[in-house]
């Protein structure tokens, strides 16, 4: 755990290398990815089948590559009967939030002159959940609901079998019916990607791949963007806390480890005017650290990037979270309705002592799919808008041509595209070609 003091504003630049991430290209796993890529592209389902076996050491049978619809009526069973009410309280929470977004069709008019946009959805996405050992009902959830209301025309998902018994997890299963999913395949990794971006013969090709994944599913999803689109391309956890005297430490320090024990890689800043309850929180965390489950990814994560920031000023405590740009940003204050004016760069922020990041991660309803690596400058979490694409539409009539060519006409000729002058003059003017 690094201890940092923000005096002035010059001192950001030496901040922000200290919580920057190395993002050069790892050309060895650029040419791995790419020759996974390549071998789906040429040999389809039996590439998926191979590659399955040497990655993940399952071996399946082709027939068995999709998940029977006996399968997904099965999964309920094997669950406990309050884990799929929570799944589906959920759901319910997340179907609100996200059909509240749903933005509609528009038009403006000025005399002879109608334009619209209208708003079409993505015909087939694809979804990748991670699978094996991991278990992210919440983020079948969270990827598909929003595709649904937005009208996609297909779903198709796919995870990583289970090494010891082959099988997709029946939780995944079971949030799949939940949001709506319409085909399953058990298959992960760069292949799985590839087998969405370009269709095997099991697997159809989609327009759009969503969904977290590892450094492999990554790659692949950068490699093949262009063919398809992507949603984002995602790295390590991220969670900053702007705290005051009044945060409980106790409290703090398991926000952090929550969202610690995703990834030993996971990044976290603590900010704070007061240098007495970071110093105590940070006497906390080396306390409870040992006692902890997933105690040696917490410690990795809190050795190599766990940065405590004292803050002069509040303007500085600002600053500092905007510059990081973090995932999740939780308001631990007095007043975090007045912090939050100043936050300009977050993906998702919690705001109060009872709301950590966590209920985001599962219940509330806003996405839990959100930008990292500082990309909340420009970006946003998951949403509808994800899955549709507008459309615009310009309809003229002879006498709104007739007042507005001319105008066009300038503007190309001055751009020296004559053919482009020509196109607009012809309907209104007799124009001879020179």
């Amino acid at each position: 755990m690094t201890f940092f003091e923000l005096k002035h504003a010059e001192d950001l630049t030496s901040l922000q290398t200290i919580f920057a991430v190395d993002v050069e290209k790892n050309r060895q796993l650029e040419v791995d990815v790419q020759a996974i890529v390549q071998a789906v592209r040429d040999r389809g389902d039996a590439a998926c089948i191979e590659l399955t076996e040497k990655f993940d050491g399952v071996r399946i049978e082709p027939e068995r590559l999709e998940i029977t619809k006996k399968e997904r009526r099965a999964a309920a069973k094997a669950l406990p009967e309050k884990l799929v009410q929570a799944l589906y309280t959920a759901a319910e929470h997340i179907e609100t939030f996200h059909s509240t977004q749903m933005p509609s069709d528009f038009h403006v008019e000025r005399p002879g002159v109608l334009l619209e946009e209208r708003l079409l959805p993505i015909e087939r996405v694809g979804v990748y959940i991670p699978g094996g050992r991991a278990k992210y009902p919440s983020t079948v959830l969270m990827t598909v609901i929003p595709a649904r209301i937005a009208g996609v025309g297909e779903i198709i998902m796919v995870s990583p079998p289970d090494r010891e018994t082959g099988r997709i997890d029946p939780s995944l299963l079971v949030a799949a019916n939940i949001a709506g999913v319409d085909r399953i395949f058990r298959l992960g990794g760069a292949q799985a990607i590839a087998a969405l971006a370009y269709g095997t013969e099991t697997i159809p090709a989609v327009d759009k791949i969503v969904g977290p994944g590892n450094t492999y599913v990554a790659e692949a999803k950068r490699q093949v963007f262009g063919r398809v689109g992507i949603d984002m391309l995602a790295g390590p956890t991220e969670l900053a806390i702007w705290l005051d005297e009044t945060a409980p430490p106790d409290w703090v320090a398991q926000d952090m480890f929550a969202q610690m024990e995703h990834d030993p890689n996971t990044r976290i800043l603590l900010v704070s005017t007061h240098r007495r309850a970071l110093e105590t929180i940070r006497r906390h965390c080396q306390d409870i650290l040992p006692r902890l489950p997933r105690s040696e990814i917490l410690q990795q994560s809190c050795a190599r990037n766990t940065v405590f920031v004292h803050a002069r000023t509040v303007e500085l405590a600002a600053a500092a979270i905007n510059a990081f740009a973090p995932e999740h940003l939780q308001l631990m204050l007095n007043e975090p309705r007045a912090a939050l004016e100043r936050i300009q760069h977050a993906g998702a922020v919690f705001v109060g002592h009872h709301t950590p990041t966590a209920l985001g991660d599962y219940i509330a309803g806003p996405n839990h799919t959100l930008p990292t690596l500082g990309s909340a400058r420009f970006s946003s979490a998951l949403s509808v808008f994800d899955f549709l694409r507008r459309q615009h539409v310009v309809t003229y009539t002879p006498e709104a041509l007739q007042k507005e060519g001319p105008l066009a006409v300038k503007m190309a000729e001055h751009e020296a595209l004559f053919n482009h002058a020509l196109s607009i003059a012809i309907r209104y003017e007799k124009r001879e070609l020179e």
